[in-house]
Protein backbone atom coordinates (compact mmCIF):
# COMPACT_ATOMS: atom_id res chain seq x y z
CA UNK A 1 0.00 0.00 0.00
CA UNK A 2 1.65 3.32 -1.23
CA UNK A 3 1.25 6.21 1.52
CA UNK A 4 -0.36 9.15 -0.30
CA UNK A 5 1.52 11.63 0.75
CA UNK A 6 -0.74 14.47 -0.97
CA UNK A 7 -3.54 14.03 1.00
CA UNK A 8 -2.38 15.68 4.11
CA UNK A 9 0.31 18.06 2.53
CA UNK A 10 -0.79 19.52 -1.09
CA UNK A 11 2.71 22.05 -0.72
CA UNK A 12 4.87 18.87 -0.99
CA UNK A 13 6.90 19.49 -4.11
CA UNK A 14 9.80 16.44 -3.63
CA UNK A 15 10.41 13.37 -1.38
CA UNK A 16 12.11 10.59 -0.82
CA UNK A 17 10.50 6.95 -1.56
CA UNK A 18 11.61 2.97 -2.29
CA UNK A 19 10.69 1.34 -5.61
CA UNK A 20 8.51 -1.79 -4.08
CA UNK A 21 7.20 -3.03 -7.44
CA UNK A 22 8.74 -2.42 -11.02
CA UNK A 23 5.87 -2.57 -13.63
CA UNK A 24 6.14 -2.26 -17.95
CA UNK A 25 4.21 0.49 -17.56
CA UNK A 26 6.39 2.35 -14.43
CA UNK A 27 6.39 1.67 -10.60
CA UNK A 28 5.17 1.33 -7.51
CA UNK A 29 7.04 3.45 -4.54
CA UNK A 30 5.80 3.09 -1.20
CA UNK A 31 4.79 6.94 -0.27
CA UNK A 32 4.30 9.34 -3.12
CA UNK A 33 3.25 12.71 -3.48
CA UNK A 34 2.28 12.65 -6.96
CA UNK A 35 -1.60 12.87 -7.31
CA UNK A 36 -2.72 9.81 -9.27
CA UNK A 37 -5.79 11.34 -10.59
CA UNK A 38 -9.45 11.06 -9.98
CA UNK A 39 -12.48 13.86 -9.32
CA UNK A 40 -11.89 15.63 -12.81
CA UNK A 41 -8.46 16.20 -11.53
CA UNK A 42 -5.81 15.53 -13.72
CA UNK A 43 -2.61 12.87 -12.25
CA UNK A 44 0.55 15.21 -11.82
CA UNK A 45 3.97 14.87 -13.33
CA UNK A 46 7.52 15.35 -12.63
CA UNK A 47 10.87 13.21 -11.96
CA UNK A 48 12.35 10.31 -10.24
CA UNK A 49 16.22 10.35 -9.76
CA UNK A 50 17.50 7.07 -8.23
CA UNK A 51 21.09 6.98 -6.07
CA UNK A 52 23.11 6.27 -8.99
CA UNK A 53 22.15 9.94 -10.46
CA UNK A 54 19.22 8.21 -13.37
CA UNK A 55 16.54 10.47 -13.95
CA UNK A 56 13.14 8.80 -14.73
CA UNK A 57 10.12 11.18 -16.44
CA UNK A 58 7.11 10.47 -14.54
CA UNK A 59 4.35 11.23 -17.76
CA UNK A 60 1.64 10.17 -15.24
CA UNK A 61 -0.09 7.74 -12.33
CA UNK A 62 -2.34 5.58 -12.67
CA UNK A 63 -4.29 3.11 -10.17
CA UNK A 64 -3.61 0.25 -12.03
CA UNK A 65 -4.36 -3.44 -10.11
CA UNK A 66 -5.14 -1.99 -6.82
CA UNK A 67 -1.39 -0.40 -7.12
CA UNK A 68 -0.49 3.36 -7.39
CA UNK A 69 1.64 3.25 -10.49
CA UNK A 70 4.33 6.06 -11.61
CA UNK A 71 4.06 5.48 -15.20
CA UNK A 72 7.82 6.17 -16.73
CA UNK A 73 8.95 7.94 -20.00
CA UNK A 74 11.17 5.13 -22.07
CA UNK A 75 12.05 1.51 -21.09
CA UNK A 76 14.91 2.29 -18.64
CA UNK A 77 13.09 1.64 -14.86
CA UNK A 78 14.65 1.75 -11.34
CA UNK A 79 15.74 -1.36 -9.55
CA UNK A 80 13.69 -2.79 -7.39
CA UNK A 81 14.00 -1.80 -3.25
CA UNK A 82 15.68 0.99 -5.09
CA UNK A 83 15.49 4.42 -3.17
CA UNK A 84 14.38 7.56 -5.41
CA UNK A 85 13.90 10.75 -4.84
CA UNK A 86 10.81 12.41 -6.26
CA UNK A 87 10.24 15.72 -7.79
CA UNK A 88 6.22 17.53 -9.00
CA UNK A 89 6.46 19.41 -11.98
CA UNK A 90 4.98 22.20 -9.54
CA UNK A 91 3.98 25.33 -11.57
CA UNK A 92 1.70 22.78 -12.93
CA UNK A 93 0.58 21.13 -9.39
CA UNK A 94 -0.16 24.43 -7.75
CA UNK A 95 -2.00 25.62 -10.94
CA UNK A 96 -4.05 22.61 -10.60
CA UNK A 97 -4.71 23.36 -6.79
CA UNK A 98 -5.77 26.71 -7.72
CA UNK A 99 -7.98 25.49 -10.53
CA UNK A 100 -9.59 22.74 -7.87
CA UNK A 101 -10.12 25.12 -4.76
CA UNK A 102 -11.97 27.31 -7.52
CA UNK A 103 -14.09 24.78 -8.80
CA UNK A 104 -15.02 23.69 -4.97
CA UNK A 105 -15.88 27.58 -5.05
CA UNK A 106 -18.28 27.63 -8.07
CA UNK A 107 -19.45 24.57 -6.18
CA UNK A 108 -20.18 26.31 -2.71
CA UNK A 109 -21.72 29.01 -3.94
CA UNK A 110 -23.90 27.65 -6.14
CA UNK A 111 -24.84 24.91 -3.66
CA UNK A 112 -25.47 27.46 -0.61
CA UNK A 113 -27.86 30.14 -3.00
CA UNK A 114 -29.45 28.53 -5.66
CA UNK A 115 -29.33 24.53 -3.73
CA UNK A 116 -27.79 23.21 -7.29
CA UNK A 117 -26.42 19.89 -7.12
CA UNK A 118 -23.47 18.91 -9.40
CA UNK A 119 -24.03 16.28 -12.06
CA UNK A 120 -20.43 16.52 -13.34
CA UNK A 121 -17.07 18.34 -14.23
CA UNK A 122 -13.73 18.33 -15.26
CA UNK A 123 -10.10 20.64 -15.15
CA UNK A 124 -6.92 21.18 -16.48
CA UNK A 125 -4.51 23.61 -15.30
CA UNK A 126 -5.99 26.89 -14.85
CA UNK A 127 -9.68 25.63 -16.84
CA UNK A 128 -12.55 23.64 -15.43
CA UNK A 129 -16.27 23.06 -16.19
CA UNK A 130 -19.16 22.25 -13.73
CA UNK A 131 -22.82 21.09 -14.93
CA UNK A 132 -25.36 21.29 -12.56
CA UNK A 133 -29.23 21.13 -11.60
CA UNK A 134 -30.19 24.78 -13.50
CA UNK A 135 -33.77 24.77 -15.10
CA UNK A 136 -32.82 28.37 -16.55
CA UNK A 137 -29.17 29.65 -17.11
CA UNK A 138 -28.87 33.21 -18.07
CA UNK A 139 -26.25 36.14 -18.97
CA UNK A 140 -27.66 37.68 -15.64
CA UNK A 141 -27.46 34.57 -13.63
CA UNK A 142 -24.04 33.82 -14.78
CA UNK A 143 -22.94 37.28 -13.83
CA UNK A 144 -24.02 37.51 -10.49
CA UNK A 145 -22.26 33.48 -9.90
CA UNK A 146 -19.04 35.24 -11.01
CA UNK A 147 -19.39 38.22 -8.52
CA UNK A 148 -19.97 35.76 -5.99
CA UNK A 149 -17.22 33.64 -6.24
CA UNK A 150 -15.08 36.14 -6.62
CA UNK A 151 -16.31 37.74 -3.17
CA UNK A 152 -15.51 34.27 -1.47
CA UNK A 153 -11.59 34.26 -3.26
CA UNK A 154 -11.45 38.26 -1.77
CA UNK A 155 -12.88 36.83 1.71
CA UNK A 156 -9.44 35.02 2.56
CA UNK A 157 -11.40 31.46 3.32
CA UNK A 158 -8.98 29.04 4.92
CA UNK A 159 -9.39 25.89 3.43
CA UNK A 160 -8.94 22.82 5.60
CA UNK A 161 -8.59 18.65 5.13
CA UNK A 162 -9.52 16.26 7.41
CA UNK A 163 -9.47 12.05 7.09
CA UNK A 164 -12.95 10.83 8.66
CA UNK A 165 -14.14 7.33 9.85
CA UNK A 166 -17.21 6.93 6.87
CA UNK A 167 -19.53 6.67 9.25
CA UNK A 168 -18.39 9.89 11.31
CA UNK A 169 -18.04 11.80 7.64
CA UNK A 170 -21.49 10.76 6.71
CA UNK A 171 -22.88 12.59 9.38
CA UNK A 172 -21.91 15.67 7.87
CA UNK A 173 -25.10 17.29 6.02
CA UNK A 174 -24.69 17.39 1.98
CA UNK A 175 -20.98 16.13 2.11
CA UNK A 176 -21.75 14.50 -1.38
CA UNK A 177 -22.87 17.59 -3.67
CA UNK A 178 -22.77 15.06 -6.96
CA UNK A 179 -26.29 13.69 -8.33
CA UNK A 180 -24.44 10.51 -7.52
CA UNK A 181 -22.95 9.29 -4.43
CA UNK A 182 -19.25 7.81 -6.06
CA UNK A 183 -17.69 6.61 -2.79
CA UNK A 184 -17.52 2.55 -3.02
CA UNK A 185 -18.94 0.98 0.39
CA UNK A 186 -15.60 -0.76 0.77
CA UNK A 187 -14.19 2.93 1.76
CA UNK A 188 -13.84 3.47 5.28
CA UNK A 189 -11.99 6.35 5.55
CA UNK A 190 -13.27 9.36 3.80
CA UNK A 191 -11.00 12.55 3.24
CA UNK A 192 -13.07 15.36 3.64
CA UNK A 193 -11.94 19.05 2.25
CA UNK A 194 -13.65 22.66 4.04
CA UNK A 195 -13.72 25.83 2.34
CA UNK A 196 -14.26 27.50 6.24
CA UNK A 197 -17.57 29.17 5.48
CA UNK A 198 -18.70 28.04 2.68
CA UNK A 199 -18.46 24.41 1.66
CA UNK A 200 -17.38 20.96 2.80
CA UNK A 201 -17.23 17.85 0.68
CA UNK A 202 -15.60 14.47 0.31
CA UNK A 203 -12.96 15.14 -2.42
CA UNK A 204 -9.90 13.05 -2.92
CA UNK A 205 -8.11 15.87 -4.80
CA UNK A 206 -5.16 18.74 -3.85
CA UNK A 207 -5.82 22.28 -3.06
CA UNK A 208 -4.22 25.84 -1.84
CA UNK A 209 -4.64 26.63 1.59
CA UNK A 210 -6.73 29.47 1.59
CA UNK A 211 -9.23 31.17 -1.26
CA UNK A 212 -6.57 34.32 -1.84
CA UNK A 213 -4.07 31.85 -3.13
CA UNK A 214 -6.96 31.25 -6.38
CA UNK A 215 -6.96 34.61 -7.98
CA UNK A 216 -9.49 36.08 -10.01
CA UNK A 217 -11.91 33.59 -11.47
CA UNK A 218 -13.62 34.53 -14.78
CA UNK A 219 -16.86 32.29 -16.15
CA UNK A 220 -15.76 31.73 -19.78
CA UNK A 221 -19.08 30.42 -20.89
CA UNK A 222 -22.19 28.58 -20.09
CA UNK A 223 -24.41 26.19 -22.18
CA UNK A 224 -27.17 24.02 -21.71
CA UNK A 225 -26.66 20.39 -21.51
CA UNK A 226 -30.29 19.29 -21.23
CA UNK A 227 -33.49 19.90 -19.82
CA UNK A 228 -31.97 20.69 -16.47
CA UNK A 229 -28.57 20.33 -16.83
CA UNK A 230 -26.31 23.38 -17.72
CA UNK A 231 -22.87 23.97 -17.85
CA UNK A 232 -20.48 26.88 -16.46
CA UNK A 233 -16.63 27.19 -17.48
CA UNK A 234 -14.37 28.88 -15.25
CA UNK A 235 -10.70 30.29 -16.33
CA UNK A 236 -8.23 31.47 -13.75
CA UNK A 237 -5.67 34.22 -15.03
CA UNK A 238 -3.49 31.70 -16.32
CA UNK A 239 -6.51 30.37 -18.17
CA UNK A 240 -7.51 32.84 -20.31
Amino acid sequence: MTELLYQMDSYLREFDATVRAVRDEGVVLDRTAFYPGGGGQPADTGMLTDAEGNTYRVVGVKRLDGQIVHLLEGDARPALGAPVHGVLDWERRYLLMRTHTAMHILCGVVWRDYGAQVTGGNMEPGRGRMDFEFEHLHKDLVQEIEEKINAEVAAAREVRVAILPREEAFQIPDLIRTKINLLPPHIQEVRVVEIVGLDLQADGGTHVANTREVGAIKIVGYKSKGRINKRLMIALEEGL
